[in-house]
């Protein structure tokens, strides 16, 4: 089956330059009246060698077949990350690049689709939105009713979000986890 290059997705793998590569993330350019253009980070899954190329919309790709399991957060330490099949409950160790910058938002249960090919795992995908628990944030200021007054928060798990006034210590929050965007109160 083939993939054009407008519509390659994070996560996805494609057969390029006799490898696997996993689709970082896709662009589309258009200058002017130029023809438009897709500018695509791709990732080895062998090597982990990363390269940023520009290729034609209407260019298509070989998809490369990967095993896509649903697995539970456990814990992060030095070495990366584990998570659980909780069907067979076997334990992935997954490497702590794999996850990369969005490990802010690994909370204990947290369900993750992880890649697998041949058996290693080649890509991790969280959820859209997270509940987070806000551990320090300043306390609301008395007569600040301005409907978009926002104020740092430190989360669980490290991550730090703008959140409206009103959010308080112990609260729970919704985070998007593409932008680490407020979202709601959980």
């Amino acid at each position: 089956m083939s993939v054009r290059a407008i519509d390659l997705r994070r996560g996805q793998a494609i057969a390029y330059k006799d490898g696997v590569w996993v689709c970082i993330t896709n662009e589309k350019v258009a200058k002017g009246n130029w023809r438009s253009s897709q500018v695509v980070q791709l990732k080895n899954i062998q090597t982990g060698q990363l390269i940023k190329e520009r290729f034609r919309t209407d260019e298509a790709f070989e998809t490369a077949f990967i095993e896509r399991t649903a697995m539970t957060y456990l814990y992060s330490d030095s070495s990366g990350h584990v998570m659980m099949n909780m069907e067979t409950f076997e334990e992935v160790r997954l490497p702590a690049d794999l996850i990369g910058d969005q490990s802010v938002y690994l909370v204990p249960n947290l369900q993750i689709t992880v890649g697998f090919q041949d058996k290693t795992p080649v890509t991790a995908d969280l959820p859209n939105t997270v509940e987070l628990v806000v551990e320090d944030t300043p306390p609301q200021m008395k007569g600040a009713t301005a409907t978009n007054s926002m104020k740092d928060a430190q989360c669980e798990g490290g991550a730090r979000v703008k959140v409206p006034s009103f959010v308080a210590n112990g609260g729970h929050i919704l985070v998007d986890t593409r932008t680490g965007e407020y979202l709601s109160k959980a």
